[in-house]
């Protein structure tokens, strides 16, 4: 098959859409398919054999100079004012103008490709193909409407207002999600809450777990460094918990010899800075970034706890990894975590989301115990290597390609010329 398979935006590391684009496309050129990646910045990482296209947005959040001011010689359309208009407004514009950027591109290639494959982004444009005729897939990771609430319940004054405004977006995504007919998530909880919070058919969502590479994240015979514990945040908001992590930290270290290491990059003068200083935790907390997926493993499996403290997840590809390294872990009972870990307490604790002084009594009593430490390991690595690969999760993706393109074959025995619908 010839596959487009679009995303708004990939980072490559710590990032779970670049995560995802990148071992998918990778997995199905192994068996045989034609794949091209539509991408935003930032721009995936992508393996040999898989093509990318670069349909550039005005690249507003791009670090270290966020929510910036583009230069009038940037703007070339419409579509880039809408773009820079909607951020002026405290609006989240990607989704829709990274939509409509990749419905124009596709309208003049329908026949490039068997099949279209729009990871979460969900903006009208995606509408736009379906009427062209181009067999669809959607993937949504999670509806971001978990997000906004708990962002909603963090903010105060008029924060509440921008963060509301932010999240705009939502009310298109989940008007686009309900007239998608092939949709694709990576867990049960996930699927209930697509179901609960779009009001999408349940028939019409497929689950595909996410993978993990195992000759990657592997179980290292290099000693464990003493005291570490290790936690993976892709962005610095209140749904990591990571406040709730660095509080339970900071009455660990009042008992222990422990340091923290948190692959993440706080927001310069952020909640999580703030933390630092008025728990006096600053030299037992350090942050990392930009690893690659080596650099990764061996960083998580030098740690003898890894911890998830999200208050939700949709799926949680750092929890699978941490069982593929043969890392303990402390996790959230949120989401689609206990569906990830398993509920029995023989992969990983469960604790509470948001509960600082369960986490800390659980880290506390892991760190105590080597043997369960082993034990627990041992079991989270055999449970990644049996139900989580990128090979299947390509091949099962590659079977709802298939079933809409007949669908929509079936339904449209001629598909349209570029122009068709014009």
């Amino acid at each position: 098959m010839r596959i487009a398979l679009l995303s708004y935006r990939s980072k490559p590391h710590c990032g779970g859409q670049g995560v995802y684009v990148r071992h998918l496309s990778r997995e199905l050129v192994a068996l045989g398919h034609d794949v091209e990646v539509f991408s935003g910045q930032p721009y995936p990482e992508l393996d040999p054999g898989v093509r990318l296209t670069k349909l550039p947005s005005l690249d507003l959040y791009r670090e270290p100079d966020p929510f910036r001011t583009p230069r009038p010689s940037e703007i070339r359309d419409a579509v880039d004012v809408l773009e820079v208009a909607t951020m002026y407004t405290a609006g989240f514009p990607e989704p829709l103008t990274f939509s409509l950027r990749a419905a124009r591109l596709l309208r003049r290639r329908l026949t490039d490709f068997d099949v279209v494959h729009d990871n979460q982004t969900l903006g009208y444009g995606m509408l736009d193909l379906a009427r062209a005729g181009i067999p669809m897939v959607t993937t949504i990771h999670h509806p971001i409407t978990f997000d906004r609430r708990v962002d909603l319940a963090a903010a105060r004054g008029w924060k509440r207002l921008t963060t509301r405004r932010w999240y705009g977006f939502l009310a298109m995504q989940g008007r686009v999600a309900r007239r998608m007919s092939h949709i694709l998530t990576v867990s049960r909880s996930s699927a209930r809450d697509i179901a609960a919070d779009f009001k999408v058919a349940p028939d019409r969502i497929e689950v595909i777990p996410l993978g993990v590479e195992p000759e990657v994240f592997q179980h290292y015979q290099d000693p464990r460094v003493p005291g570490r514990i290790v936690a993976m945040a892709s962005a610095d908001t209140p749904m990591k918990g990571v406040a709730t992590l660095l509080e339970a930290f900071a009455k660990l270290r009042t008992e222990r010899d422990v340091e923290l290491l948190l692959i993440s990059r706080p927001k310069p003068g952020g909640r999580t800075e703030q933390l630092l200083e008025s728990l006096s935790i600053k030299d037992s907390v350090r942050f990392v970034s930009g690893l690659s997926d080596t650099e990764l493993a061996e960083v998580v499996g030098s740690a003898e706890v890894a911890c998830v403290p999200s208050l939700y997840e949709g799926f949680s590809l750092p929890t699978v990894e941490a069982m593929a390294c043969g890392t303990p872990l402390v996790v959230s009972r949120a989401g689609a975590i206990p569906e990830v870990v398993g509920e029995d307490g023989v992969c990983a604790d469960l604790v509470t989301p948001g509960d600082v002084q369960e986490l800390a009594h659980a880290l506390g009593a892991l760190l105590d115990d080597p043997d369960r430490r082993a034990r627990m390991g041992a079991a989270g690595r055999r449970r990644a290597l049996e139900r989580y690969s990128w090979r299947a999760v390509a091949e099962a993706t590659a079977a709802a390609y298939a079933r809409a393109i007949e669908d929509t074959h079936r339904t449209r025995p001629t598909r349209g010329t570029p122009h068709a619908d014009r």
